[in-house]
C-alpha cells in the first residue's frame, strides 16, 4: 500500500511542479554532458583555462541532476532518467562535433541563459503552490547559470 503525500501541496501542484522540474532536470542533464564532451575535446590556445573551467562546470551539473531529480521524487513523481526522455524535454540540443573553442563557449553561454529560463518558466506554478523548497532550488540553479554564463559571455570577443 503507497501511503498518500501530505506536504500541504495538492497532488495537481506537485504534479505540475513536477513536470516543469523534469524539464529542469532533462535541460541540466543534457547540459552536463555538453559541458563534459567540450572538456574532453576542447583544443587551442584557452586548451588548460577551458579544460579546467568546463570540468568544474559538470562536476556542479551531476551534483544538480541529482538535487532537482531527489525534489522531483519528493514530491511523489517518477523522475525521467533516459537519454530519450531527456531528449524530449530537454530545450537544450546535444552536440555531436567537435566546434572550436569560442563556439564551444558561446554554445554552453546560450545553452546556460536556457537552462535560467526553463527554471524561471516553472517559478510561477512553484509559487502559487507555495512550493518553498522548489523555489528555494530553482533560486539557487538560476544564479549559478546566470553566473556561469556571465563568466563564460566574458570570454568571449566583443
Amino acid at each position: 500500500m503507497t501511503r498518500q503525500i501530505d506536504i500541504g501541496i495538492p497532488e495537481d501542484a506537485r504534479k505540475a511542479i513536477g513536470e516543469g522540474l523534469s524539464r529542469l532536470l532533462a535541460d541540466t542533464y543534457t547540459l552536463y554532458l555538453k559541458t563534459h564532451n567540450f572538456h574532453w575535446n576542447v583544443t587551442g590556445a584557452m586548451f588548460n583555462t577551458l579544460h579546467l573551467m568546463f570540468e568544474q562546470q559538470y562536476n556542479e551539473l551531476a551534483l544538480a541532476v541529482d538535487e532537482i531529480a531527489e525534489r522531483i521524487r519528493a514530491l511523489g513523481i517518477a523522475a525521467p532518467g533516459s537519454y530519450r526522455q531527456f531528449a524530449e524535454l530537454s530545450t537544450i540540443k546535444e552536440e555531436t562535433g567537435v566546434p572550436d573553442a569560442e563556439t564551444m563557449i558561446a554554445m554552453l553561454v546560450d545553452d546556460q541563459e536556457a537552462v535560467v529560463r526553463t527554471a524561471r518558466e516553472i517559478f510561477p506554478t512553484v509559487e502559487a503552490a507555495g512550493d518553498e523548497v522548489s523555489a528555494d532550488l530553482l533560486t539557487q540553479r538560476m544564479q549559478v547559470h546566470e553566473k556561469t554564463a556571465w563568466m563564460l559571455r566574458s570570454m568571449l570577443s566583443p
